[in-house]
């Protein structure tokens, strides 16, 4: 006798309204976050992931309210911690896709340790970094990214330090994807992310962001339209090093990287390019490249620790909890 098979039905694609939560997004008229949300929720139904697999943990900053605008699972939590929260999110999950949404301050001045470790530890996540060059959600103190003699409430006679390149600092941790883009444009933006999301490995972007209330036009000379095709540089694999509409290009001298007038000799730009490569493009700010400065693969945490845990158990067979809390030295109390 045979028995009848029943089809089931087709799982429905998800859109960008499915990742949208109910709640009532509260950014600044004109914030930059709006742009940086649209696009995750754009790229998130082209992956095939269901909803119940992607996490979004935040620490303390705008830019961390992120979790209560996303239809997923989410987890705001302390200030600069996100990256050692998510790590053990994924430690104890693999099958999840772990998001960070974090600041320039939230993740470069409490959070710099975590912040670099996860980058040298290669964990699969994926951070977004939302850098507007200074603290907005307590009100307009300079930031670690914050430009050298900036005037704020913190610093009113312009501060002293100097700030972080957030590229060069993820590279020098040994990021295996790094990447910049800009709020005002969306295609690029969502490009950036969406290689993000496919890495294997921590990936890591930074997103210029502008805060139109503590620091209105940070990136207007580089980022604007009327300038952005003089004042940026699009990184693009395979293809040269070029800006001004392709009259003006970069090309390496020794070790630096070079403005060069026309287009001889320009450097052709690979992904997977030495890490000092990627260090010397990151070193131009203006004009500033954006794009993928480095996309290669290596073993990752989360990998490892599975492949760990599965030779110990070959091992020395499954483990036993009770056995293990009642080993070594014991006392009763009372």
């Amino acid at each position: 006798m045979e028995t009848a098979t029943v089809a089931r039905p087709a799982a429905a694609k998800l859109t960008k309204k499915d990742f949208q939560s109910e709640n009532e997004v509260r950014w600044c008229p004109g914030c930059g976050d709006y742009s940086i949300i649209a696009s995750v929720q754009k790229v998130l139904p082209e992956l095939g992931i269901a909803k119940e697999n992607v996490v979004f943990i935040s620490g303390i900053g705008c830019s961390s309210r992120f979790p209560y605008y996303m239809s997923t699972y989410g987890f705001h939590t302390i200030h600069g911690r996100a990256p050692a929260i998510a790590t053990g999110v994924k430690l104890s999950n693999p099958k999840l896709q772990v998001w960070v949404a974090t600041g320039d301050g939230d993740a470069l001045a409490i959070g710099g340790n975590h912040f670099i470790h996860a980058m040298r530890r290669n964990i699969d996540l994926k951070i977004l970094m939302f850098n507007n060059r200074i603290y907005g959600l307590t009100k307009g103190q300079y930031s670690p990214t914050s430009e050298q003699g900036k005037k704020t409430k913190s610093t009113p006679y312009g501060s002293l330090d100097r700030p972080f390149n957030p590229v060069q600092l993820a590279l020098g941790a040994g990021a295996t994807f790094v990447a910049r883009s800009v709020d005002g444009d969306p295609a690029h933006l969502t490009s950036v992310i969406t290689r993000a999301a496919k890495h294997k490995g921590t990936a890591f972007v930074e997103v210029l962001q502008n805060c139109v209330v503590f620091n209105d036009g940070a990136f207007s000379g580089l980022v604007d339209k009327p300038f952005r095709d003089d004042h940026l540089i699009r990184l693009e694999d395979g293809k040269p090093v070029t800006y001004s509409k392709g009259k003006k290009g970069v090309k390496m001298s020794g070790f630096e990287a070079q403005y060069t007038e026309g287009t001889d000799g320009v450097l052709t730009w690979s992904d997977k390019a030495p890490a000092a490569l990627s260090m010397a493009m990151a070193e131009l700010m203006d004009p500033m490249p954006i794009g993928v400065f480095r996309d290669v693969t290596a073993p990752t945490l989360d990998e490892l620790e599975q492949d760990l845990q599965q030779k110990v158990r070959d091992q020395k067979g499954p483990g036993d909890l009770m056995k293990l809390l009642r080993s070594g030295e014991t006392w009763r109390v009372g």
